[in-house]
């Protein structure tokens, strides 16, 4: 079994369109090219301000570590960081267990 990591973002406000461009372009790209599992991402649909990313891994163990690499990245401290943590007004995490069967229905 593996864990479903769901990140909430409030987005400042009118900015959420930029946040979603900057995560569709570059950072989800960037999280896929480090192994990160991200099953699907986007603005909710019923928070304005609301943004949604939905990832996977196979231990709490892994979510910490590859989390801890890649935000301590040079490409992610020098590209992204300041420019993404601006957008972000708050966010909360909720970690789940992930059986295959939704895991494979949530990346379709």
């Amino acid at each position: 079994m593996s864990l479903l990591e769901v990140r909430m973002f409030t987005v400042q406000p009118g900015r959420r369109e930029e946040f979603d461009r900057i995560s569709r372009e570059s950072t989800i790209p960037m999280m896929r090219r480090w192994g990160i599992d991200v099953l699907s991402y986007g603005p909710a649909l019923n928070d304005e301000d609301g943004y949604v990313l939905l990832r996977a891994f196979a231990s709490e163990e892994e979510r910490v570590s590859v989390q801890e690499r890649f935000y301590a990245s040079e490409e992610w401290t020098e590209n992204y960081e300041k420019p993404v943590t601006e957008l972000i007004a708050d966010y909360r995490t909720a970690v789940l267990p992930l059986d295959a069967a939704p895991r494979e229905r949530l990346s379709r």
